[in-house]
């Protein structure tokens, strides 16, 4: 006799394709969405393209702080590459199909990409409170081989969680329906596609995005309590401005990226909700990046200033 686990796995298959079902099946809507994603990947694009050229054109930004910015901006790109284009190719075409292997892969990508800015916000908090707390001994705890230590760093973290992730997840038998309703391939509408007791595998996932997600954050978070303590040192009110001006945009940033992530991958499994999660999905693969450039550029006077003075050598010379 063979047990119930038995029959499962073996009635099930690994699809070769799943169904996206997307943000909405109107097609007038979609059409409406199609262009309205379209402009913001290309402002994402080229938001982030000038900020890695500013900061690469320009000596006085070649710092740890623009050295991490430059980094962000290209994960971005990369970040927003990995989804936005299948999503506007589903919009357009209708057909709303996505391979097993390239679901795999954007699932592989997404969470490599968002692992890695995890740890690198952690870094910008980092090198955002040795300028501030420990200005003397900068040059020594920023130096060139730190910095480029952690922006490594923080890029293998993301691999390494990403290959876990993905390999407990379609490793595990499929035998329910093939559509997903989201608009990529994420881990938690996966796991309720899965065949029998995915317990484990549930498990397993939030344990190593609690220690992927927390970990950094509450890096983050120490970092900042060092900060505010240092600021509110500060006689001047102009001078506490100023400080805290300079790690302003991050701050804005770490909310709104980590904020959505704990709401979706952190939260009890009994209490997830498909719709509610893909829009707040669209926080932290589209609102976020097309707020980066926007932040750290309008908020930023030494990327205005850089900024003016390529337009000036362009213009005239």
């Amino acid at each position: 006799m063979k047990t119930k686990k038995e029959n499962i796995l073996q009635n099930s298959t690994a699809p070769a394709k799943f169904i996206l079902l997307g943000l909405s099946d109107d097609p007038n809507l979609q059409n409406l969405l199609f262009s309205g994603f379209l402009v913001i990947y290309i402002i994402i694009l080229a938001g982030n393209l000038l900020i890695i050229l500013l900061t690469l054109a320009d000596p006085a930004l070649h710092t740890p702080m623009y050295f991490f910015l430059r980094n962000l901006s290209f994960l971005e790109i990369c970040y927003t590459s990995v989804n936005v284009p299948k999503m506007l190719e589903n919009l357009l075409s209708g057909k709303k199909s996505i391979s097993f292997i390239g679901c795999a892969l954007q699932t592989y990508f997404t969470f490599f990409l968002g692992g890695s800015e995890c740890f690198l916000l952690a870094s910008m908090a980092y090198d955002r409170y040795v300028a501030i707390c420990k200005p003397l001994h900068y040059p020594v705890l920023m130096s060139h081989k730190v910095y480029t230590f952690l922006a490594i760093a923080s890029w293998l973290s993301g691999f390494l969680m990403s290959f876990g992730h993905t390999s407990m997840v379609f490793t595990l038998p499929f035998c329910a329906t093939n559509v997903i309703n989201h608009f990529f391939c994420d881990i938690p509408p996966l796991l309720k596609l899965a065949c029998g007791d995915t317990s484990r595998t549930e498990i397993a996932v939030f344990a190593v995005a609690m220690i992927f997600v927390t970990f950094p954050f509450i890096m983050i978070m120490m970092s900042y309590v060092g900060i505010i303590a240092t600021i509110l040192k500060i006689s001047s009110s102009e001078g506490r401005k100023k400080t805290f001006s300079t790690c302003s945009s991050h701050l804005i940033v770490v909310t709104l990226f980590f904020g959505s992530a704990c709401i979706i991958y952190l939260k009890p499994n009994s209490t997830y909700s498909p719709n509610t999660d893909k829009y707040l999905s669209l926080f932290y693969t589209v609102v976020g990046p097309i707020l980066n450039p926007v932040i750290y550029s309008f908020r930023n006077k030494e990327v205005k200033g850089a900024f003016v003075r390529l337009w000036m050598r362009k213009a005239f010379g």
